[in-house]
């Protein structure tokens, strides 16, 4: 067992194949070696290494999930919408209902899944993220997110006319 140690100091024990999905902590592992003192995440509050920890065993005998990756450029072959529809036909129900939390919860996620180097649950917390903002305007977007426009209307004429191009 693995013993880490969360941003409020609780620790909590681990299997390491689990904990292992974590490109963080299996450097650590790889660096110092197995101990019985916790690793700190000084990052991650308890509530959401537990959540982490819940996707990390569901997804504990995935293919591939332990290894780093070599490299992170597509293929010439690969457009991004195949990337996209790959990882979407990964996903299983679990994955589905893993991310339908509060958005407070699912930043939590997404900071600490990057924190603890888990792409497959930073690339899901993204892509639900991205659901969200999926066929919204600026205004329902803002709305969405609580984000502030402190733009003012001529900076904001300006931007939307450099970025027409991304409009539907």
């Amino acid at each position: 067992m693995i013993k880490l140690m969360t941003a409020e100091g609780a620790v909590i024990s681990v299997e390491r194949d689990i904990i292992e999905q974590s490109g963080t902590i299996r450097n650590i592992l790889s660096d110092v070696g197995s101990s019985d003192k916790p690793i700190p995440v000084p990052n991650v509050s308890g509530p959401i290494l537990s959540k982490i920890i819940e996707y990390c065993r569901h997804h504990r005998n995935d293919p591939g999930r332990r290894q780093p990756k070599e490299s992170n450029t597509l293929e010439e072959s690969d457009s991004s919408d195949a990337v996209i529809q790959r990882a979407i036909e990964q996903m299983d129900e679990f994955d589905h209902q893993f991310c339908r939390v509060d958005q407070g919860t699912l930043f939590d996620i997404i900071l600490a899944a990057n924190f603890l180097d888990i792409q497959p649950l930073l690339d899901l917390a993204g892509y639900t993220v991205a659901n969200m903002m999926k066929g919204k305007s600026v205004e329902e977007i803002r709305s969405t997110f609580n984000i502030k426009n402190d733009f003012s209307p001529e900076e904001e004429e300006e931007v939307m006319k450099e970025n027409a191009w991304c409009e539907n």
